[in-house]
């Protein structure tokens, strides 16, 4: 990877990290405040819900990522006669296709 590159990559990396940190702790705050305060109409529990589904979010993404790099492995294994190719884009289209489609069948057997 170019070192310019890596430079611009690892300090967006963090931000996202940090982020997604500070959002999973003040969203587990907010549910334990709920939680401790009583209340059990429909509104807040509807409500817990919306939060819980982050962690769907975060299982949609992390597979979607984890295919579109094995994807991009699979990619660098191969070798093409034209540099022009659309051929890789079409396999990274088809990875990163699995990876919503393992979401979906995950949120389906769930549900």
């Amino acid at each position: 990877m170019h070192p310019k590159t890596l430079v611009f990559l690892l300090p967006v990396a963090l931000f996202i990290t940090i982020a997604v940190v500070i959002v999973a702790y003040f969203n587990y705050k907010l549910k334990k405040h709920i939680i401790d305060s009583g209340i059990t109409d429909a509104a807040a529990v509807e409500f817990l819900r919306q939060l819980s589904a982050s962690r769907r979010e975060a299982l949609k993404w992390a597979l979607v990522l984890f295919f579109g790099g094995l994807g991009l492995v699979v990619i660098g294994f191969l070798s093409f006669a034209d540099a022009e190719s659309p051929v890789p884009y079409g396999i990274e289209a088809i990875f990163i296709a699995l990876g919503f489609g393992l979401y979906y069948l995950i949120v389906q057997k769930d549900s």
